[in-house]
């Protein structure tokens, strides 16, 4: 069994990263400038947008963290994008989601500019990825692909199964798999809450990309010998025995399904690292293509 250590690629992708930035330094020009709106209190997006201004700092980029109350308004929302839209010191820029339940989530992201969408959620973007257009693609699903590319996963021809349709990984990791190229090439099977007898389809998998939020669903009888486990799940359970009180948990029952798996992703430490790394990875494509539209 292989584990795809995404905090080991993680941090090559990073150095690579520093490299690039260092020649900009050396050449005089300005270097990305990462921007990130967070929006309330919600522990674990604080958490997220602080790795994110750490690992800005770690690569040389500049960043800003612009934090606004839970009781912001749609309104105050989108004039806070617009000024950032406009603001050509600003490469790229996220909202952190979820958002307060008086913000409409669709209107926020359709008012980000497409070429500052380095989360790659605009519909243009989302679009321009699905017909294999050079665009931002969303960063875990760009994290998922980096750890199969680097790791040599082959994907031709396997068959792919993805658990969970959400905008964010699900739909666009089923379009992802099966583009022309590589990673992809794959024949794509894309299950829900509403598919019937998943475990029938998943021991069919070659590989499996779980995206539920579902702590320890997969289980090693779901899983035929060899395959290719992806565990996207992020789960925070209650544990007494832990400092924090609790442990971070994966859609995917490790112990068991590690045994029979041929490469596997672990959590903590698999998808979540590559997701901050293939944001930067974003920021400075924005870079590189505001650059070119200069010319």
């Amino acid at each position: 069994m292989q584990l795809l250590d995404g905090k080991k690629v993680s941090e090559e992708i990073k150095l690579e990263i520093t490299d690039e930035v260092n020649l900009m330094k050396a050449k005089g020009e300005k270097v990305p400038h990462l921007a990130a709106i967070i929006v309330g209190n919600d522990g674990a997006s604080l958490t997220y947008v602080g790795s994110k201004v750490k690992s800005c700092q770690r690569v040389g980029f500049e960043s800003t963290l612009i934090k606004m109350p839970s009781t912001t308004s749609e309104t105050e929302l989108l004039k806070k994008i617009k000024q950032l839209n406009d603001d050509d010191d600003i490469d790229g820029f996220i909202v952190q989601l979820p958002l307060p339940k008086q913000i409409d989530t669709q209107k926020i992201l359709m008012a980000i500019d497409p070429s500052k969408d380095v989360d790659g959620f605009h519909p243009e973007n989302f679009g321009k990825m699905a017909l294999d257009m050079t665009t931002f693609i969303p960063a875990t699903p760009f994290g998922i692909l980096e750890l199969l590319e680097r790791y040599n996963v082959e994907t031709k021809g396997k068959h792919t199964v993805v658990i969970g349709r959400s905008h964010i990984v699900g739909r666009p990791m089923s379009i992802l798999m099966g583009r022309k190229g590589f990673p992809g090439n794959s024949t794509v099977t894309l299950t829900h809450s509403y598919t019937k007898n998943i475990a029938q389809i998943t021991t069919q998998a070659d590989i499996i990309i779980t995206a539920l939020g579902v702590p320890n669903y997969l289980k090693a009888e779901m899983v035929k010998d060899g395959a290719v486990v992806i565990d996207v799940g992020i789960t925070r359970v209650p544990d007494e025995t832990n400092e924090k009180g609790y442990r971070i948990t994966g859609d995917v029952d490790f112990e068991n399904v590690s045994l029979k798996a041929s490469h596997i992703t672990p959590v903590p430490g698999g998808v979540g690292p590559m997701t901050i790394a293939m944001l930067l990875k974003n920021t400075l494509l924005a870079r590189e293509q505001k650059l070119l539209k200069l010319k």
